[in-house]
């Protein structure tokens, strides 16, 4: 996939099938429309592109809401959609600037003139343009005048997923990590970089990477133990996280900590992703260290069951 980060960049492209949105977490319904949108440009002997924003709308537009959380970082959407399979990324820098861009600038400018779409691929409820003017009637509307088809996910097709990133967002929060995971198709995950810690876990049986914390409003899953797998470089292991202010030892600051299972190897510096496959247990406060070992024990009984290894 190639990335374009500014239009002027654009490679002249004869026969695209476009479709736009922010798409965090690339969910289900996501998913859904960017194989139609991959299926049209086979049909076609096309490309298909993405026009996506960076950063997030809101971010720009409501800068005092502190409170948005996102499912994915812009590493991590890029990543997402290479995996998918789409061949153009056109990654546009949102600025109040461009939010003030009308529906017909937005066709004419981005759509007809720079990218030269065939098709475009929408889903039902997508809006373009200043105060989202843009709509599929205005854009049926005009198709013929500018020379490409539109296409419009039916509403039946996206609600019978019954999948939002509002919904995705709930369940990380209280920590229902299968719900998640059922509506994004895969694991949810968080890519950090190994630092050092204090080194308790070592002290008895169980010594931890400690993760930094993501970028600001990343979603981190609400706190507890969780089975999780880690990916270091090509490798894939087991593994079972702690989120949380670690209350046994008097903790004050958010944690991320993973005992990954049957690994010896120094990681400081090194970059892991942790997929969430299951919540096992809120975090708690135990009677001392012996404790905590006991129970971190059992942790990892559980963590092999659910993750099928030992």
């Amino acid at each position: 996939m190639e990335v374009i980060r500014d239009l002027s960049l654009f490679p002249n492209l004869s026969q695209t099938v476009v479709t736009s949105g922010t798409f965090d977490g690339l969910h289900i319904g996501h998913q859904k429309i960017l194989k139609r949108v991959i299926e049209r440009a086979r049909q076609i002997n096309g490309q298909s592109v993405v026009i996506s924003f960076w950063p997030h709308p809101r971010l720009v537009l409501f800068p005092e809401d502190n409170d948005l959380k996102l499912l994915s970082t812009i590493e991590e959407r890029i990543e997402e959609l290479r995996n998918f399979g789409i061949d153009y990324l056109l990654l546009i820098p949102f600025t109040k600037e461009f939010s003030r861009m009308s529906s017909r600038s937005f066709i004419t400018d981005i759509l007809v003139r720079t990218i030269n779409t065939k098709v475009l691929v929408i889903g039902y409820d997508h809006r373009f343009g200043k105060n989202r003017e843009g709509s599929f009637e205005n854009l049926k509307a005009r198709s013929q005048q500018y020379g490409f088809e539109v296409e419009e996910i039916p509403r039946q097709d996206i609600d019978d997923i019954g999948v939002s990133s509002t919904k995705i967002r709930k369940a990380l929060e209280s920590g229902d990590i299968e719900t998640a995971n059922r509506y994004l198709g895969r694991s949810y995950s968080l890519t950090s970089t190994v630092e050092e810690g204090n080194k308790l876990g070592r002290t008895i049986g169980f010594p931890t990477a400690n993760l930094a914390l993501p970028a600001a409003h990343k979603l981190i899953p609400a706190n507890g133990v969780y089975a999780v797998w880690v990916k270091i470089g090509e490798a894939r292991y087991g593994g079972m996280m702690n989120i949380g202010i670690r209350p046994t030892v008097d903790g004050k600051q958010l944690t991320l900590e993973v005992h990954i299972l049957n690994f010896d190897q120094d990681i400081y510096g090194q970059t892991l992703t942790v997929e969430y496959v299951q919540h096992l247990r809120q975090e708690q406060k135990f009677d001392g260290l012996e404790a905590l070992k006991a129970q971190l024990a059992k942790d990892k009984e559980a963590t092999q069951q659910v993750l099928e290894i030992r």
